[in-house]
């Protein structure tokens, strides 16, 4: 529990300063001036008062027990500081002072001996290197933040400082509350879990808007996060996604991957709603913030203006939303109500002439229908048009009706006056309709997460102590890579069909396991350096007889050793030729943030040109698995085209889900690929062709 941020009994502010250019003197002035109620210490060994309160030369002279401290100091003086709040018993700490981790190796000392003062007291500790807290509840203003936005119920995390105090001028702009709001800084303790985990139970937060440069612990987000989004809605920002933050691997998913895929797709795998923008942040957020949830996706636009309507029709579809089809009875009371010309097929259009009365009329004629999920009402400000009694009339339906209202009140100067109406009756505005549909589109995707069920994971019979076995002789060997005899080995074990196949160490031994295997075969250069086989020319399909095998083994050795003269070179894998199906490639990288990544697409020599994949973070459902399939765009090859049997879903679903249960219960491999995994018609099953697997 955190209580001590949010409802402090008594703060001390370690660095109180008599002059107002300070950071000390805005901080103390916030506290005491934004109606805070309870004791406040000023600390300062060369002050005798400030702001009218009695300062005090340490923490430890204070007579009385402090809950929160706020240090306000040099970074030199800070862990001293943090010492004496230990001895006092004092239980939290907002270190706003700079010049830790994020100045270098020094910083990043003195911000582990913070770490370690604050375990030895049993304190928690946010930052160092932040804006401050803020509390609407108890009026707390511990920051050196403009302004105390008003009471709301969007609890606010940022890792930057900086974008805080921009995001608390845009509310106080557009009247937008919250309740709590925590600049993060650099986590050196406390993180973006901790905040979450705290305001799930938070009955004074409804929604959770975050932005984040990171996260420090992936796997602890994907359990606790998909347990708060089907109670709060929470939604993120995440920045610093390009490829300077992607680490170099080998594999093909660990090209396709990267740190943007990686958080995009544990996001959505957990129902957190991810925004591109501030613009976004703050448009779904008062959304969820200030209406009641969607009740379907097919929702109505009521507008008076023509073109306005069509723009919302045409971000409907982008959004994933319907226009709903009105009863026929909707229909006839709005012909009998509107003007002839007036359209009363969705979108209503009223008419440029109308006034707050006909606009009532057409959205409360509209929120009636059952068919009806959800209503934007587009105005457009006209000499005639009746800005804010029309925004009055909104807002009293808003409060009528259980469904969610959005207005999309276009303009700025001449509609000022209405949006302020619409805001002091919690209907959230955007300047524009696409805006309004995007956010109506986000409140879609969370109720359809909301009708998921939870998470199951199977689990499937497979040979953990065959996989053992090859996994310690691998490292044994000092080698990371797997060969192909022990990547057939690791398949079977889980559970999938591999082609028959041998190791040959020479020319002699290949004719011989050609013969047993039967003709036609394929050849492979077999060597643990060597990644990508066909790059080099290390493969050679449809081999027919014993003289191609001879001549095959020769050239496939010499270009092995040509291309890469100090590989280790085993000889070449003779194997079973797999024909018919389709290919496709099941692979996986470990993320550093969030664990296992799986990737799925289309496979074969295709599959980084095309890039035709999806992802998924493991452990995943059977549902999640299928949706795997169903999201590339070439699923339809799956499904049989001009005639062709449908591919064996069913067969790559468990085959993606035994690998999922492989890379869970083996956290030492790193990355891999099946490539291709060849797919049968429905019944038939899948084979595994070639797999390549990279321990650490």
């Amino acid at each position: 529990m955190l209580e001590m941020f949010f409802a402090p009994s008594s703060v001390a502010v370690i660095g109180a300063s008599r002059r107002p250019e300070k950071l000390g003197y805005g901080v103390l002035s916030n506290i005491i001036t934004q109606g805070y109620q309870g004791k406040v210490y000023p600390i300062n060994p060369k002050a005798e008062e400030i702001l009218g309160l009695k300062c005090y030369a340490s923490v430890l002279d204070v007579p009385d027990p402090i809950d929160l401290a706020v240090i306000v100091i040099p970074a030199q003086y800070v862990g001293a500081a943090l010492e004496e709040c230990g001895q006092k018993g004092v239980r939290g700490v907002v270190v706003i002072s700079a010049g830790f981790r994020e100045v270098g190796s020094e910083g990043r000392k003195r911000e582990k001996e913070l770490v370690r003062i604050a375990r030895k007291y049993g304190m928690r500790l946010i930052g160092p290197n932040v804006l401050g807290i803020i509390d609407t509840v108890s009026k707390l203003n511990a920051s050196f933040a403009v302004g105390m936005p008003r009471r709301g119920k969007i609890a606010f995390m940022s890792q930057s400082g900086a974008l805080c105090t921009s995001i608390l001028d845009i509310a106080l702009a557009q009247d937008i509350g919250f309740s709590r709001f925590v600049s993060l800084g650099n986590k050196a303790d406390l993180n973006e879990m901790d905040f979450i985990e705290e305001w799930w139970h938070d009955p004074e937060s409804s929604v959770i808007m975050a932005y984040l440069e990171g996260i420090v612990d992936g796997e602890r987000f994907m359990r606790v996060a998909r347990q708060v989004t089907k109670e709060k809605p929470i939604i993120a920002i995440k920045s610093g996604t390009t490829s300077a933050g992607s680490r170099a691997v080998s594999s093909h998913t660990g090209t396709l991957a990267g740190s943007e895929k990686a958080y995009d797709t544990a996001f959505r795998q957990v129902g957190v709603l991810r925004a591109d923008s501030v613009q976004e942040l703050f448009d779904y957020s008062i959304a969820f913030a200030r209406q009641p949830l969607l009740k379907s996706e097919r929702i109505a636009i009521v507008t008076n203006a023509g073109g306005p309507g069509i723009m919302a029709t045409d971000a409907c579809e982008r959004n994933g939303l319907q226009l709903a089809s009105l009863k026929k009875e909707t229909m006839e009371y709005l012909r009998a109500h509107l003007p002839s010309a007036a359209s009363v097929i969705n979108p209503v259009d009223v008419l440029g002439d109308a006034l707050a009365d006909r606009y009532q009329m057409a959205i409360e004629t509209v929120l009636k229908d059952d068919g009806v999920g959800g209503v934007i009402v587009v105005l457009t400000p006209q000499v005639m048009t009746q800005i804010e009694e029309t925004a009055r009339a909104v807002g009293e339906l808003s409060k009528k009706y259980d469904k969610p209202i959005f207005g999309a009140f276009m303009g700025e100067a001449t509609i000022n006056k209405g949006v302020k109406i619409l805001n002091h009756y919690q209907v959230p505005n955007y300047p524009v309709p696409e805006r309004a549909v995007a956010a109506m589109g986000a409140m879609l995707h969370y109720r359809r997460w909301l009708e998921r069920p939870p998470l199951q994971v199977e689990t499937f019979d497979i040979d953990r102590d065959a996989i053992r076995r090859v996994f310690d002789q691998v490292k044994a060997d000092g080698r990371l890579q797997i060969g192909d005899a022990e990547a057939r080995a690791v398949l079977q074990a889980c559970g999938v069909r591999v082609p028959a196949s041998e190791l040959a160490a020479n020319a002699d031994e290949a004719v011989k396991i050609a013969d047993q295997i039967g003709y036609p075969v394929v050849m492979k250069i077999a060597s643990p350096d060597i990644l990508h086989k066909s790059d080099i020319g290390g493969v050679k399909l449809g081999i027919s007889n014993p003289t191609e095998v001879r001549d095959a083994f020769d050239l496939i050795i010499y270009r092995a050793t040509r291309y890469m003269p100090d590989a280790q070179i085993w000889g070449c894998q003779v194997q079973e030729m797999v024909t018919g199906g389709r290919e496709v490639i099941v692979g996986m990288n470990r993320d550093p943030q969030f664990g296992p990544l799986m990737m799925f697409g289309l496979g074969g020599i295709y599959v980084e040109a095309l890039k035709d994949v999806t992802f998924r973070v493991a452990p995943f459902s059977r549902q999640e698995a299928q949706e795997m399939i169903n999201g590339i765009r070439s699923i339809q090859l799956l499904r049989g085209v001009r005639g062709e049997p449908p591919a064996d879903m069913e067969a790559i679903i468990d085959t993606l889900l035994r690998m999922s249960q492989l890379v869970t219960e083996f956290p030492e491999i790193v990355e891999f690929d099946i490539n291709p995994l060849i797919v049968y018609e429905k019944g038939r099953g899948v084979v595994g062709v070639d797999m390549r697997l990279v321990l650490s």
